[in-house]
Parts: structure tokens; C-alpha cells; sequence
């Protein structure tokens, strides 16, 4: 049995850097351009691996270059790929990235092989972690695979969109930011549709947890562990990640929060999505103890 599944995507992230974001029919002149492995369902199963879990992804990349080395990047760091389809004739993901001298970015997917995802089979794991950047259906799928093998079910709601009320009710924990959260209806709403907890991100102002235990309702927040950011991509990839370990680890919520904070933090300090998640050691020594 692994520690945590991931279902989700595999891109290749085309990065450029600019003094500020460009608007709407704007051309702007960049300063560097990079090229990072991305993809959140490849961020997230780093992130963890990076922990200290024993990680399993499902995802679909293309029978390309970039799904070749993108495959082989996960396997490096310690994650098993054996559950991602190699899709003759398609294009792995691609995500266009734009980040600007304050660190604040704009992303542009495109799903190429990640579209073309099927969960039929995720491998048995305590936690179970998906997100929306492949098809809701096949979340779906994954999660109620995962609930009758008595995994616990995480939901990153990215990019956000209506949440169908069959994925809603699969949901053991809902992690979206501030923006999405009001975007898939609210907190008090997921509540009560059935989910335990939402823990939303929000940024440099931390975390917020509201949870529902024996029908009590409570509300309580971590701060933000303060840094220097560089770049925010990967940042909330890297809380998730950091998150679903901690919690297949056996801590209690409030504990893997604290440490999923840290980590997010951490990923703010180093440019690029995969590049800037952190490991356990440096998580850990920069955690709020309690």
C-alpha cells in the first residue's frame, strides 16, 4: 500500500519573467525564459515524495519528449509512475507561465494528454489526492475507487468550477484558496453538502481551517510562516503535497496544516514549480511549533 495517490496532471511549464504582467492585447518584454517540469498532479506527488511518502501517480502524458522526461523526473524523485499512461499521438500538457518582479503570475494550461486521463485503477494508498486540471469524471472515479478501499479523499479545486454534487459528497477534505473557495459556492455550502473540512489558502495571511466534527462547526487558522518571495508557482501544490503526507503520516489536521504552511512558504523562495518544493528537513525547521 502507498501513503498517498495522486490523479492529476503532468505538464512541462514554459516560464517567462517580466517586469510586470501584461494586459489585455499588451505585448511586454520578458527578462528570462525557463523551462520546469509542472503540472499539478506532478507538483503534488513531488511535494509528498519530498515529505517522506510512499507516492503513486496517475496521469497521462504524451508519447513525446516531455512526457518521456517528465515520467522519468518523478521516478527520480522516489515517485512510482506505474499507473501513467503513455498515450501514443498526443502532446503532453503544456502550462505557459508569466511571473512578474513581485512574484505574482498568470498561467495558461493546455491539457494536451491530461484530457485523456482514466482512474479505473488507482493504486491503494491512505490518502488519495486529486485536483481539476483532468477530467471531473474520472476524479470521480478515483475517489469512489478510493472510498471503498477506506482511503481518505483530498480535493484541490483547480482550476475551480462547479463542483457536481456526487464529488462533493466522495470529499473527505476540500483545499482551495480564498478565489476559489467563494468560486465552487462557499465554505459553509461544502459543509453542508457533506465534506469534514475546507482549509483555504490565503497566501501571506495563512490558512484558515473550518471543520465539522460530530456536527459541531469550528473555525480556526495557522499563520503564515513569513519568507521572501521569488516566485508563487507551485507554492499551494507544495501545501497540498506537504498535506496529504502529514495526514497519511497519521498527524492530526491541525499538525499537518502547520507543516503543509511551511512548505508552501518554502516554495515561494525558489523560482519554478518542481525546483522550489521543498523536503521534510527544511519544512520542518521552519515550521510555527506549537
Amino acid at each position: 500500500m502507498f501513503d498517498v495517490a495522486v490523479v492529476g496532471s503532468v505538464n512541462l511549464d514554459l516560464v517567462a519573467t517580466t517586469a510586470r504582467l501584461p494586459g489585455p492585447g499588451e505585448t511586454v518584454s520578458g527578462t528570462s525564459y525557463a523551462e520546469h517540469a509542472g503540472g499539478k498532479g506532478l507538483n503534488q506527488a513531488i511535494a509528498a515524495a519530498r515529505s517522506g511518502a510512499r507516492v503513486a501517480l496517475v496521469a497521462a502524458v504524451g508519447d513525446d519528449a516531455a512526457g518521456s522526461t517528465l515520467r522519468s523526473l518523478a521516478a527520480d524523485d522516489g515517485v512510482d509512475v506505474t499507473a501513467v499512461a503513455v498515450l501514443p499521438g498526443e502532446a503532453t500538457g503544456r502550462a505557459l507561465i508569466t511571473v512578474d518582479e513581485h512574484a505574482e503570475n498568470s498561467i495558461v494550461v493546455v491539457a494536451g494528454a491530461n484530457a485523456l486521463l482514466r482512474a479505473d485503477t488507482v493504486p491503494r494508498a491512505r490518502v488519495v489526492i486529486a485536483q481539476l486540471e483532468v477530467p471531473i469524471d474520472e476524479v470521480i472515479t478515483a475517489f469512489r475507487h478510493a472510498r471503498g478501499t477506506g482511503a481518505r479523499t483530498v480535493l484541490n479545486p483547480a482550476p475551480a468550477d462547479a463542483l457536481p454534487d456526487e464529488l462533493v459528497r466522495l470529499c473527505d477534505i476540500v483545499v482551495p484558496n480564498e478565489h476559489e473557495a467563494d468560486l465552487i459556492g462557499g465554505v459553509s455550502a461544502l459543509l453542508g453538502r457533506g465534506v469534514s473540512a475546507v482549509v483555504t489558502t490565503l497566501g501571506a495571511a495563512g490558512v484558515v481551517v473550518t471543520e465539522s466534527v460530530d456536527g459541531v462547526v469550528e473555525t480556526w487558522s495557522e499563520p503564515a510562516v513569513e519568507v521572501t518571495p521569488v516566485d508563487t508557482t507551485g507554492a499551494g501544490d507544495a501545501f497540498c503535497g506537504a498535506l496529504a503526507a502529514r495526514l497519511a503520516a497519521g498527524d492530526e489536521l491541525r499538525d499537518a496544516v502547520r507543516y503543509a504552511a511551511a512548505a508552501g512558504a518554502l516554495a515561494t523562495t525558489v523560482a519554478g514549480a518542481v525546483p522550489s518544493l521543498p523536503r521534510a528537513a527544511a519544512v520542518l525547521a521552519i515550521a510555527h511549533p506549537r
